[in-house]
């Protein structure tokens, strides 16, 4: 997959001298103009979408940067950007209605973490609320929970004892074990991974278990097995089903509650989008499934796998392009702290010494 740059452009214009564009390869996933270089501590920075398909002569390049990750919570695009310092900030998309029309306009703001802890905000949440729900209980579910409000209806389900219903279908699945269900399927854990693996194949999927945690090391509630066995078998299950939440709600009432307010969540995101556009670039953009963390992690493999055991500070240019050498030297800086590389001076001259390689010519010399 090609990588995602954040490219920063002086337009020359006086009220948005910058533009901040979000590439991958040739397209543009998105397209700002912005009144300054970054946010910083001054507040939130007010930008303007321009069409990505319109844009005038190329600008001055100033920055361009990989992105590591970009991510939708609600209305707010979260970026972090593959290098050291301002490396995260957000840009917040908002529809206003015109006071003495009808219609919107949009309003979009950029602003950092700095910015926002300096800034006493009023707490929100970003899924504030949800349309009604529609909920499907399995018909072979005993004693369901009651969801007052909602829209329930009684259906086979493919998976699960709960599901949120939507427009496309299925979209979240909840799997409800009381303590006595959990510890009865521990005799038969083959069975019970299938079934929390095809759980797991749901991008909104969870195990709510009515028991705390602290029930299953109770002696005194186990009849069959230790303490040690289901604390075990409990690691082995979030082990091997990484996907899937699972959560000790406490008790019925509770886990009910929790799976009202895991599906209000799910539908309220889902509703607050970015724009049309917007999300539609973002939804393109997905990690490649190696990804390790960017530049740094990328740099710091290849001193250790790929450069000699020892090398020269001249070395360095023959095998790390311009741009890398100034993280290279952070890469160097902490692999020393950390005991995994030694420098010395001779003539002049820096070079490095991988501390395994010290650690067996001593071993040489001692024989």
């Amino acid at each position: 997959m090609e990588t995602i740059y954040w490219i920063l452009e002086a337009t020359g214009h006086k009220k948005f001298p910058y533009r901040v564009r979000i590439t991958q390869g040739e397209e543009n996933l998105l397209c700002l103009r912005v009144q300054d270089r970054w946010p910083g501590t001054k507040g939130h920075i007010f930008c303007l979408r321009e069409d990505p398909q319109g844009l005038p002569n190329p600008a001055q390049e100033i920055e361009h940067v990989p992105v590591i990750s970009i991510k939708r919570y609600g209305k707010r695009l979260a970026i972090i950007l593959d290098r050291a310092i301002n490396k995260r900030c957000e840009f917040l998309f908002l529809k206003k209605k015109y006071k003495q029309k009808e219609g919107e306009y949009e309003q979009i703001f950029w602003r950092t973490r700095s910015n926002l802890i300096q800034r006493r905000i009023k707490v929100k949440l970003t899924t504030q609320g949800s349309p009604r729900l529609r909920i499907a209980i399995d018909k072979n579910e005993r004693y369901p929970w009651s969801f007052p409000g909602c829209m329930v209806e009684r259906k086979n389900l493919p998976v699960g004892d709960y599901a949120l219903m939507s427009e496309n279908g299925l979209r979240a699945v909840v799997e409800r074990k009381t303590f006595e269900n959990l510890i009865s399927e521990f005799g038969h854990m083959p069975l019970l991974h299938q079934t929390l693996g095809e759980l797991e194949a749901y991008r909104y999927s969870a195990l709510v278990i009515e028991a705390n945690y602290s029930d299953f090391l109770n002696p005194k509630k186990l009849r069959y097995y230790s303490p040690t066995f289901t604390s075990r078998a409990l690691a082995e299950l979030q082990a091997l089903h990484p996907d899937l939440i699972i959560t000790f709600a406490g008790s019925r009432k509770l886990a009910r509650e929790w799976t009202l307010r895991f599906f209000s969540a799910i539908m309220a995101h889902d509703t607050d989008q970015l724009p049309a556009a917007v999300n539609e670039a973002v939804n393109k953009y997905e990690l490649p499934l190696d990804f390790k963390g960017g530049t740094y992690f990328d740099l710091r493999e290849k001193v250790l796998k790929e450069l000699p055991d020892e090398f020269l500070k001249k070395d360095l240019s023959q095998h790390f392009i311009e741009p890398e050498l100034k993280t290279l030297k952070r890469v160097l800086t902490d692999l020393e702290k950390e005991g995994l590389l030694k420098s010395f001076r001779a003539d002049r001259n820096k070079f490095w010494v991988k501390i395994q390689k010290l650690e067996e010519s001593d071993f040489d010399d001692k024989k």
